[in-house]
């Protein structure tokens, strides 16, 4: 049985910065890719930023150059958030997929298999 455990999420000013976490309980075999999506309530699930088997990460443009996923170690995952946006103010979710998912597909969401409950993110302005 795979969970997934999102912590870190909070409230900051605008520029600041967070570091969310992902602990993942169980293992998956057939695959290592592990993503970072966002919600706003009435809005469709955001891809945020991925991390592949091999360490290739993939963003999403809204957040090139201010966020940063990372492996801790063989279970954790983080996403390192800097500049800080009101914009960014979201339900944020840990994935993890069981097969392997081409480049261009990596950022939706119907590709992955777990996820966690989520950690709400606000900033304000």
């Amino acid at each position: 049985q795979v969970q997934l455990v999102e912590s870190g999420g909070g409230s900051v000013q605008s520029g600041g910065s967070l570091r969310l976490s992902c602990r993942r309980s169980g293992y998956i075999f057939s695959s290592n890719t592990m993503a970072w999506f966002r919600q706003v309530p009435g809005q469709e699930r955001e891809g945020v930023a991925v991390i592949d088997s091999d360490g290739t990460t993939t963003y999403a443009d809204s957040v090139k150059g201010r966020f940063t996923i990372s492996r801790d170690d063989d279970k954790t995952t983080s996403l390192q958030m800097d500049s800080l946006e009101p914009e960014d103010t979201a339900m944020y979710y840990c994935a993890a997929a069981i097969v392997q998912i081409p480049s261009w597909l990596l950022l939706k969401d119907v590709q992955y298999k777990y996820w966690g409950s989520g950690t709400q993110v606000t900033v304000s302005s």
